[in-house]
């Protein structure tokens, strides 16, 4: 399989992500590409995300595994591409209501994302980071993305890593350190309503992670309700805000909820084409307010993952939380449009790995060398077999 890496337009502690076509077709799509050696995420992600098939979920392509620049091996998960960008940046967007979407929009919004939701938490999976810079925007209707911290619920926790999130946005029992399930997730939407019905994150008077975490798993307090928003929006809000994850409503529920009725199914003002132009150039993530530096820590999400864990281990513990959540810095998002074919330079042409094998060594050292590589294609096949997917 032959395509053509073009600009990133985002990028973690271990992975990027970058919009690729293949030159035959035209067809374009995104790529969230990772080294070998730092694919357990990645990998977890495309598990998941392969079995998924449903019009609010973001929709997986393909896997590629590729030799690169100094003959790394990278990781490849190919999903579809919105270039209308995240629901954050919509909502950042919005000059004109102050960076907020007026209330028709953040019902059909809810509702696509609730839509999502059920039919993952149906299969028995919890997304774990549910947040704007995560939806993306179509003129079908809002998509979860980014399953990296996706887990089974039920399944073996252990095994799939230890789990992250995104402090302003985390449900109490998960900032407590207690296993997210599917009213985590419900927790999160609310989160997030209110972060694009007001243009600010949640708890917006927390000055530190620290402060963050420590209030949302044990203060008592939920996020502040603004007064302004319809009643029908604020009891929507308390059902799912609700501290004991027991007594939050599930996705189905929620969709019964008065807040949601009579949303059509056309596309807001929001999603027109003359709104899809202010959509501005931002670094990627971005919140949806410009705010001082701390939130770049409190709204971005990442596993605390033993192998990202770079600083001495007796930093200060706001170092340690800016690394459960992750610094993420990125080129800007691109506008809501297809990519620039004219500026070629920035467009790499990608073979798999089958393809681009590089020309043989001889000797001694080239045979361990070659048969440790077959080695570690053979296991990697194996635990592609074991999850079903090819």
């Amino acid at each position: 399989m032959s395509w053509t890496r073009g600009p990133t337009v985002g990028r973690g502690s271990s992975a990027a992500v970058s919009v690729a076509a293949a030159p035959g077709s035209g067809d374009v799509f995104a790529v969230k590409s990772a080294e070998a050696s730092r694919s357990e995420s990645l990998r977890r992600e495309r598990a998941i995300l392969a079995e998924l098939d449903c019009p609010h979920v973001v929709t997986y392509r393909g896997w590629d595994v590729t030799r690169e620049a100094g003959g790394r091996r990278v990781c490849n998960l190919l999903m579809e591409y919105a270039p209308r960008g995240t629901l954050a940046d919509a909502a950042a967007a919005a000059g004109a209501r102050g960076g907020r979407l007026g209330e028709p929009a953040v019902r059909w919004c809810a509702r696509g994302i609730l839509r999502g939701l059920e039919y993952v938490h149906g299969r028995g999976v919890a997304h774990c980071d549910i947040k704007g810079q995560n939806i993306l925007v179509t003129g079908e209707g809002p998509k979860i993305a980014d399953f990296g911290l996706a887990r089974r619920v039920g399944g073996d926790w252990a095994a799939e890593g230890p789990v992250g999130g995104t402090p302003l946005f985390m449900a109490p029992e998960v900032a407590r350190g207690e296993r997210p399930g599917f009213a985590a997730d419900v927790w999160s939407l609310g989160c997030t309503v209110i972060e694009i019905a007001t243009g600010r994150p949640p708890w917006a008077d927390v000055s530190d992670p620290i402060s963050a975490i420590h209030r949302i798993g044990f203060s008592g307090e939920s996020p502040e309700i603004p007064s302004f928003l319809s009643e029908q929006c604020r009891d929507f809000l308390s059902k799912c805000l609700r501290r004991d994850p027991s007594e939050r409503w599930s996705a189905g529920e929620l969709l019964r909820h008065p807040f949601l009725e009579e949303v059509g199914e056309e596309a807001p003002e929001f999603l027109s084409e003359e709104a899809q132009t202010k959509i501005p150039d931002t670094e990627s993530p971005t919140s949806v307010l410009e705010q001082a530096a701390i939130w770049s820590s409190l709204e971005n999400s990442e596993p605390c993952h033993p192998l990202l864990q770079r600083s001495p281990p007796n930093r200060p513990p706001g170092e340690r939380i800016q690394q459960l959540v992750g610094e993420w810095s990125a080129n800007s998002i691109p506008p809501p449009q297809m990519p620039n074919w004219e500026q070629d330079e920035s467009w790499v042409t990608v073979r798999s790995s089958e393809e681009n094998r590089e020309a043989p060594e001889t000797g001694p050292t080239a045979n361990a060398n070659a048969n440790a590589n077959e080695e570690e294609e053979e296991e990697e096949e194996d635990q592609e077999d074991q999850e079903g997917l090819v």
